[in-house]
């Protein structure tokens, strides 16, 4: 489904929690009327307990305050922050929470990977940010890098009307009667700013190839750069294709990847692809410096998307995905211009015969890697040739 972009509004760029969780309590501090959060992991650490405190307070004075959480991301939220919320008021939920670690039911491994916030239908976020600390990345060098957006203007509508669908079908799973949306804040369609966005949601009935297909446009439409940051990137064959013919045409495509192992099986399956993008002539940078866990891009210096899907088939078959797509220049640039630094900073280039460095048995176990993911994705009743 091609995306809707709508004129009108207001984006500021949010890098990493510093910049975001502020904006976000300051925005529940101020709610009056409602406030709706979804996010695919709300720890118990000092910025979940902070957020979860503003939401508290927030019901206190009689705002109706949603939250939605998923099951595993958030697999202890039911018994850390879950209580204290709903004893204040807070109407909390939790997305599929029924978890079995080694059933590969394709129903289990569908998240809600979405981060998102409405506050009175006059402020969103979008973005790849969970609620969890910067500093609280287990295993990995901290702080976590990421980027979210705050909207303001027509593309609140689409926003709440995405989340109010899956309130109401979460509601209906779990036969709840209680938190039926019986009142809703009055979204102002009014325009705030100057900028072109739409909004790009991923789910298993009506939306499933839309944030795909919004990248493939993209791409198939780049005249001069095109530059990705993926904290996991698999892209089936469609997607590297749409990069090789992008090359082909003299676009200069740079990916930036994260250089520190989170999943291992994810990380050598990703590097069994180095070999080939770089011989299409793509540049691919790893970023070592802290966690990388931003899924953002910007093409041309005018189109850009920041949101929750990683480019790999469990964001693009199977998770819960939300993305903002914008048009528009200057918030373009922002972007680009926060990710050379991070690249300068942070980052270092492949060299092209890289792969080839690599002993046979280490070329071996990334390609293993690579058909054991891709095994396991046809286990649960997708792939195929199109991937």
């Amino acid at each position: 489904m091609p995306a809707d972009f709508l004129p009108g509004n207001r984006l500021t760029l949010l890098n990493s929690g510093a910049e975001y969780f502020p904006e976000l309590i300051r925005a529940i501090d101020g709610a009056q009327h409602d406030v709706h959060l979804e996010s695919y992991i709300f720890e118990d650490d000092a910025t979940g307990q902070a957020v979860a405190a503003a939401l508290a307070s927030a019901a206190r004075r009689g705002v109706t305050v949603r939250v939605l959480v998923d099951g595993f991301g958030a697999r202890e939220f039911a018994e850390s922050l879950q209580p204290a919320l709903l004893a204040a008021g807070v109407q909390a939920m939790v997305y599929r929470p029924d978890i079995a670690r080694f059933r590969l039911r394709r129903h289990r491994l569908r998240r809600l990977h979405r981060k998102l916030a409405v506050i009175d239908g006059e402020i969103a976020f979008v973005g790849g940010i969970n609620v969890i600390d910067d500093l609280n990345t287990p295993y990995q060098i901290p702080p976590r890098y990421d980027y979210a957006v705050r909207v303001e203007g027509p593309l609140l509508a689409p926003i709440q009307q995405a989340q109010q669908r899956l309130w109401e079908i979460v509601l209906w799973a779990k036969l709840n009667r209680r938190y039926r949306l019986t009142r809703r804040a009055q979204t102002d369609p009014g325009a705030r700013g100057e900028q072109t966005a739409a909004f790009v949601v991923r789910d298993n009935i009506l939306h499933r190839r839309d944030i795909e297909e919004a990248y493939l446009e993209a791409i198939a439409a780049a005249q001069q750069d095109i530059l990705l940051a993926n904290a996991y990137f698999l892209p089936g064959r469609r997607f590297r294709r749409a990069l090789r013919d992008a090359v082909k045409r003299g676009v200069r495509v740079v990916i930036l990847l994260q250089g520190r192992i989170e999943y291992r099986l994810l990380h050598y399956a990703t590097q069994a692809l180095y070999g080939r993008l770089l011989g299409f002539g793509i540049r691919i940078f790893e970023y070592r410096r802290s966690f990388l866990h931003a899924k953002v891009a910007v093409i041309d210096g005018h189109w850009a998307t920041v949101g929750s899907s990683n480019i790999d088939p469990f964001s693009l078959l199977l998770a819960r995905e939300a993305n903002i797509v914008v048009k528009d220049p200057l918030f373009a640039n922002s972007l680009r211009e926060s990710l050379e630094q991070a690249m300068r900073n942070g980052a270092r280039e492949l060299p092209i015969d890289s792969w080839k460095r690599l002993p046979w048995h280490s070329r071996l176990l990334r390609w293993a890697s690579y058909n054991l993911v891709r095994t396991l994705v046809g286990i649960v009743g997708y792939g195929g040739k199109r991937k």
